[in-house]
């Protein structure tokens, strides 16, 4: 999940989409500290580096690309090319520490761009890396194109002919198909985490040094899985699971999300100008009505597309990231409920910003031509690849009525947009089972783990759990805040992460940071 990031793409659009005839190859790898035999020739290149193209980008940029295989299990059958840019260390360069700024799907490069000054205490001693994994951003992004939005347009008939609902999504799957180009059958975190080492060794770096956040820390303990012996100082912020389905996933999410929402509103109604009144509890009964009124009677946009209950939640979602937004989501809730605009919603939900489609493409695309659902179609592909569950035709339908129930209990709100994401995977083949079995028990340095009281995405005890799988390398840092990830909203967090990053230095297993009551929102 994505760590507070300014989402360009809407996050509804293409959520249950497929891919059909995906194919995970290598995704059991041994880990290797040496370039396999074939890969050499990647292991050899050297970045080189650019000013960046793009409107509004720091001058201080540079942007260049990294050339991986298509494939690693036949790396002669083709190439892809990795964006990646870097901000210069501003003394004497240690090497380089990578950011993933999660998702799956986020652009590494933009975010760079966007939220750089965040990071500029990092280059007291390091070139500060971001890049774009296969499939997202410039990286031969993988788009859905018009497949349907929602499989659960009218739950109670989606419940009642679950075949629909099974045609919908093996609709979508040959829209993402014929959308995405020959990277689709060859996402997923396993090669992702092969492609960060190719990252590695092209910017001159023995060792790995990283940061990710939400999904990033996923990838990361893949990285240290596979190629133990090349691990440096390694931070995990917003814990992903490693272990959980994502059908279980989908219930802590919609809990999470429900969480943080009435949290919002209990903050929203202590306020005169709040758009739902003065009451907490009739605020999380109101809420819920203008969701079904919005799905029931959607508004129409300045974009042509209406405005739907499940685009209302979507935009929910991205705001109840942070605090730091929730007066802007207040106000943004405002407009519509007193207006009828939803402008300010769908920069929430999506950026504002409208792309055209793009064409299959090995190499970089311009950054004007990544496409509107890029986001989306990327987290839904390398979630997939990722989870070994692959229930049948007859066990969806037979479970679709009983998972709405229980999506329905764990959020009134977000419930159905969890189980739509959830049903995403259908007709999609057995994902990898690298992850679940083969990350754990890991013989690398100690990595720092950060877990957030009050993530509203990877809820704290992901934290907990992965520290245990990880073993005696994972050292827990527990942030008693609110919002996704700490890096960004904590002075504590973030001076612990630094001084690790920087100098080494970790804090104890089981410390924790405070909430920074100079961040409560106003």
């Amino acid at each position: 999940m994505l760590a507070k990031l300014s989402v360009r793409p809407s996050v509804r659009r293409c959520a249950v989409a497929g891919a059909a005839g995906l194919a995970l190859l290598g995704a059991g790898l041994p880990a290797a500290d040496d370039p396999p035999p074939g890969l050499s020739r990647f292991y050899d290149q050297k970045v080189t580096w650019s000013a960046c193209e793009g409107p509004d980008m720091p001058k201080d940029l540079r942007c260049g690309k990294v050339t991986v295989p298509l494939d690693y299990a036949a790396p002669g059958k083709g190439t892809l090319d990795l964006a990646v840019a870097r901000f210069r260390a501003t003394g004497k360069s240690r090497g380089s520490v990578l950011l993933n700024f999660g998702g799956p799907g986020g652009q590494g490069v933009g975010q760079l761009a966007m939220a750089g000054k965040e990071f500029m205490g990092l280059t007291n001693g390091y070139d500060v890396v971001g890049f774009d994994p296969r499939g997202v951003g410039r990286s031969s992004p993988v788009s859905c194109g018009n497949a349907p939005d929602d499989a659960l347009d009218e739950t109670d008939a989606a419940v009642a002919d679950p075949q629909a609902v099974l045609q919908r999504l093996r609709d979508a799957a040959a829209e993402c198909t014929e959308h995405s180009g020959p990277v689709l059958p060859h996402i997923g975190t396993v090669n992702a985490a092969r492609d960060l080492d190719v990252i590695r060794d092209a910017l001159g770096d023995s060792k790995l040094n990283y940061l990710g956040f939400s999904y990033g820390s996923r990838l990361g303990a893949v990285y240290a899985a596979q190629f133990p012996g090349k691990v440096g100082r390694m931070v995990l912020d917003g814990v992903d699971t490693l272990t959980e389905p994502l059908s279980e996933q989908g219930v802590v999410s919609a809990q999470s999300q429900q969480t943080a929402l009435e949290n919002f509103l209990t903050w929203c109604t202590e306020d005169i100008a709040c758009p739902f009144g003065q009451n907490p509890r009739e605020a999380r009964e109101d809420i819920v009505q203008v969701v079904e009124s919005l799905d029931e009677d959607p508004v129409p946009t300045d974009f042509g597309e209406a405005f739907s209950g499940q685009d209302f939640v979507g935009a929910l979602a991205q705001g109840l990231y942070s605090r730091e937004l929730w007066p802007s989501l207040q106000r943004a809730i405002a407009q519509l409920l007193e207006d009828g605009d939803t402008r300010a919603l769908e920069a929430f939900a999506s950026g504002g910003v409208t792309l055209p489609p793009l064409r299959p493409h090995r190499g970089l695309v311009d950054p004007e031509d990544v496409p509107l659902d890029n986001l989306p179609a990327a987290l839904m592909a390398v979630n997939c690849a990722d989870d070994p569950d692959r229930p049948a035709a007859a066990q969806v339908a037979r479970d679709l009525g009983r998972l709405r129930t229980r999506y329905e209990q764990a959020s009134p709100v977000f419930g159905r947009y969890r189980l739509t994401q959830v049903l995403m995977c259908y007709g999609r083949p057995k994902g990898t089972d690298f992850i679940r079995d083969e990350v754990k028990d890991l013989d690398t340095p100690r990595m720092l783990l950060v877990g957030t009281r009050g993530d509203p995405a990877t809820p704290y005890r992901w934290t907990v759990e992965t520290a245990e799988r990880l073993g005696s390398s994972a050292v827990v840092l527990d942030n008693r805040g609110e919002g996704h990830t700490g890096y960004g909203s904590s002075k504590c967090v973030h001076r612990k992460v630094d001084a690790f990053l920087l100098y080494g230095t970790l804090p104890p297993n089981g410390s924790s940071c405070g909430p920074d009551r100079d961040t409560e929102p106003s």
